[in-house]
């Protein structure tokens, strides 16, 4: 893969994305959101790599969109993140802002430094959030809340931001590196297959009633039953010993 506005490394069963404008303050344009679902789509593929973060490079996360021309087309990319199978830290190692928090959303878990600052301004520029933020944002931190935020264009320091559940950790220290670290190796904890399940039925059962949401749990559970990866959870537990889990 060709990339221009990323960067991608691979340290073991981790891959990290960076976002790769800082002097735009790593504003999303149409090739960045290209290579990112292009990355996004490469990396939920690769049977090596069972966790991806995304963080920006230099001092922001991202503070939004590229402004366009009159008539251009906005750019969408938080699809191709939502759509990766397997779990997705937000590393926010600076401001949060606009589009940039919508992609935030669209990951599973977002860590962030203590300095970052969160909101999603689109109405002031007489636009509205096209990326996810309507939808995700009430989903994440409840109606009252996210109609707050949508509607001024608040924006909020970390602390408001963990104590209304918009992010789950901020750095312990300030070492966005170390409390990302411990997040990884402990999802790396997990069996990759029952993890994807897990995530899946979390994330669909949202848009399901309660029992069409059970039924999904317990059709899934019934698939991993004949995996390999459940056989080898249960000899190591009577084993007493750390499962190798192949993903299988």
């Amino acid at each position: 893969m060709s990339v221009r506005y990323l960067s991608v490394q691979r340290q073991g069963a981790v891959a990290t994305v960076g976002l790769k404008r800082p002097r735009a303050a790593n504003r999303i344009n149409q090739a960045m959101a290209l290579e990112l679902a292009e990355a996004c789509a490469e990396l939920d593929a690769a049977v090596d790599v069972r966790v991806v973060v995304i963080t920006g490079e230099g001092a922001s996360f991202s503070v939004g969109w590229e402004p366009v021309r009159k008539g251009s087309a906005l750019v969408q990319v938080t699809q191709a993140v939502s759509a990766v199978r397997k779990p997705v830290v937000a590393a926010i190692n600076g401001d949060c802002l606009d589009q940039g928090l919508e992609l935030a959303l669209a990951c599973d878990f977002r860590v962030t430094v203590p300095e970052a600052r969160f909101g999603i301004r689109h109405v002031a520029s007489g636009l509205m959030p096209w990326d996810g933020g309507t939808q995700r944002l009430p989903r994440l931190v409840g109606r009252p809340q996210a109609i707050r935020l949508l509607l001024t264009g608040e924006v909020i320091d970390s602390n408001e931001a963990l104590h209304m559940g918009l992010v789950h950790q901020i750095a312990t220290d300030g070492n966005l590196h170390k409390s990302v670290a411990e997040v990884t190796l402990r999802l790396l904890d997990g069996a990759p297959i029952a993890t994807a399940y897990a995530k899946e039925a979390a994330m669909a059962g949202m848009d399901l009633t309660l029992a069409q949401g059970l039924r999904l749990e317990a059709d899934l559970s019934i698939l991993l039953h004949g995996t390999q990866d459940r056989a080898e959870g249960l000899s190591s537990f009577h084993e007493r010993r750390k499962p190798r889990y192949l993903g299988q």
